[in-house]
C-alpha cells in the first residue's frame, strides 16, 4: 500500500525483511523526482510498520541560501 502528494509518499512495509531496501528505494525515487540530495529527504514513521517520506524543507532552504 503506496500514498503519493506531490511532496511525499507513504508506504505500508509488508514484509519487515526488505525494510532497508524499500525505503532506499523510496528514498531515491522521491529525490529523483525533486532532483534533490537524498539527504533533503526525512523519514518518519507513521504507524505500524508504516513510513512517511517527505522533503525535508528546512535542509532544502539550507542548501539553496548556501548556493
Amino acid at each position: 500500500m503506496t500514498f503519493e502528494t506531490a511532496n511525499s509518499v507513504t508506504h505500508k512495509l509488508w514484509d519487515r525483511s526488505t525494510m532497508h531496501h524499500e525505503l532506499d528505494a523510496l528514498v531515491h525515487d522521491l529525490s529523483v523526482r525533486h532532483n534533490t540530495a537524498k539527504s533533503n529527504i526525512a523519514v518518519h514513521a507513521s504507524g505500524p510498520n508504516t513510513f512517511t517520506l517527505s522533503l525535508n524543507h528546512g535542509a532544502a532552504n539550507l542548501d539553496s541560501a548556501s548556493a
